[in-house]
């Protein structure tokens, strides 16, 4: 629900999350008409630092967080990217060819790897909000970077696909866990930005991982330059991990980090923003479950998240193999991929800041697409001779590549006010990377050295996206109204007992805003 903040009558740290949660409940005449606004303007709420005390306050809470937590989330991120990456790096080094596969094993093993991390994704992502989010993260990354320095000991095209297989399992609860986790540190309007931030690091990983994989290539050792390459990267992968549950804090009242008053502070402000996060840290029920498989906004935008995911998904692991097709060797197509990624990082935080600052998803959206669209058509159209323009077309198309998925996933958890329900919302939006499947059967080798096919099947693929988000804008918007039209004809009394029955669950309350 929307209405004046608790903040400005009363400091946060001062008060218990339990009276705040009342308070915010309340409603009267005031309330009753804010409420009634908001959501026909489509204007949604959350937390606000009203006082220059406590806008001090949210800052330098804000600033520790992304000292403490940001930081450490992308550092898991980066390597879990380089995992994902170094499959692609290697292969530049005859990778198949060294093991007597065909080039086509690399295909068929990154399809498979999606056949076990798409569909057990929500299922990760629950089991790590009952046993506790900081432990899971830990055992999963110990699981899955085992498994991927195993590559640089394999033999067969089977054990190939087996290793992927069961990275898979490990990585699936990944990202939505971590998704989830910032998601009851950060309000709404916050979040966005850190996503990017840490999701910024998996854009990061293509430059790193071009930069980590010239450098093993020119080792001159007893072993090939790609076994050098997992087995490197993988060492640091499985200590980051062992690290994970003691660093990260289990809640913002329990952050070792923090004063005893900063974590007062950082969890009344979690309870303003939305009251369904108090006494959060393992709550997950079964109508949580039951209401996150049946979420309708969140079947609505999964199709076209898929589709936009494509692009992302797609060059992470075949982004080489592209530039190496414009006449570029193995060590240096590696390195030409760096400038590219770096640029989709700095769109990407750019771009998330001003959809928090803003408080706005979908233009941001749109105008990343629309980017990408251009990038793509470039590439597409300048003849291969062109290798200046067509490496300027890669450019633009990684420059907008990166933002859509990080700002859905922020737009959901928005829009999905219960911790528990928010856990299962966000783990089956990780089926959009469905799109793993699509890019790793698009760029075959035989369309190379161009990819002048599976680029412009993907550029088809992002404009239906493109179309399906906007109408996905104006649907959020009709189910706001039909709310303000339900509000207006209850009294304040009937309001505040909305607020705090369990009639209506989550974001399907009537005094709930959906944000745009």
């Amino acid at each position: 629900m929307e209405k004046p903040p608790v903040a400005a009558t009363t400091h946060l740290e001062s008060v218990t999350a339990a009276e705040v949660a009342r308070e915010v409940q309340a409603v009267g005449e005031d309330e009753a008409k804010v409420i009634q606004q908001t959501l026909d303007s489509s204007r949604q709420g959350g937390y606000t630092p009203i006082t220059a005390e406590e806008k001090a306050q949210h800052r330098n809470l804000n600033r520790k967080l992304d000292l403490f937590l940001v930081p450490f989330c992308a550092l898991i991120y980066l390597f879990n990217g380089l995992d994902r990456s170094n499959l692609g790096n290697a292969q530049t080094d005859g990778f198949t060819n060294d093991l007597g596969m065909p080039a086509s094993a690399i295909n068929t093993a990154t399809s498979l790897f999606f056949a076990t991390y798409v569909p057990l994704q929500p299922f990760s992502a629950t089991i790590g909000k009952k046993v506790g989010q900081t432990y899971w993260l830990g055992i999963i990354g110990v699981g899955w970077g085992v498994l991927t320095l195993g590559h640089a000991f394999i033999k067969t095209e089977s054990q190939l696909i087996a290793i992927r297989l069961l990275i898979g399992v490990f990585e699936s609860g990944f990202y939505p866990t971590v998704v989830t986790y910032m998601s009851r540190f950060y309000p709404r309007y916050d979040l966005a930005f850190r996503i990017a931030l840490f999701y910024g690091s998996y854009a990061i990983a293509g430059a790193f991982g071009g930069i980590i994989a010239y450098g093993c290539f020119k080792i001159e050792g007893s072993l090939h330059g790609w076994q050098y390459l997992f087995i490197i990267e993988e060492t640091c992968s499985i200590g980051i991990a062992l690290v994970t549950p003691f660093w990260l804090a289990k809640s913002p009242g329990t952050a070792w980090f923090l004063t005893e008053n900063e974590r007062a502070y950082a969890e009344n402000r979690m309870v303003i923003d939305t009251t369904a996060n108090l006494d959060s840290t393992t709550k997950l029920n079964r109508r949580d479950i039951i209401e996150g498989c049946k979420d309708w906004k969140l079947w609505f935008v999964l199709p076209f998240n898929i589709l936009t995911s494509v692009p992302p998904q797609g060059f992470t692991i075949f982004f080489p193999l592209v530039v190496k097709g414009l006449g570029y060797s193995g060590p240096t197509a590696n390195l030409m991929t760096v400038p590219p990624y770096v640029i989709g990082a700095i769109f990407l935080l750019c771009f998330a800041w001003s959809s928090d600052h803003f408080r706005n998803r979908l233009y941001h959206i749109l105008v990343a697409l629309s980017i990408v669209m251009i990038g793509l058509i470039l590439t597409i159209t300048l003849p291969l001779e062109n290798t200046g323009g067509r490496y300027a077309g890669l450019v633009i198309l990684l420059a907008g590549t990166f933002i859509t998925s990080p700002l859905t996933a922020a737009w959901l958890a928005g829009n999905t006010p219960e911790p528990g329900k928010r856990t299962v919302v966000i783990g089956i939006n990780g089926w959009g990377n469905l799109a793993g499947i699509i890019g790793s059967e698009l760029f075959l080798a035989k369309y190379g050295p161009d990819y002048r096919y599976p680029l412009s099947v993907t550029l088809g693929l992002v404009a239906v996206s493109l179309l399906g988000y906007t109408a996905y804008r104006f649907v959020l918007q009709f189910a706001n109204k039909r709310k303000a039209k339900k509000v207006a004809a209850m009294t304040p009394e009937e309001i505040e007992d909305e607020n705090s029955n369990d009639v209506r669950y989550a974001d399907a309350k009537y005094t709930f805003v959906y944000g745009l």
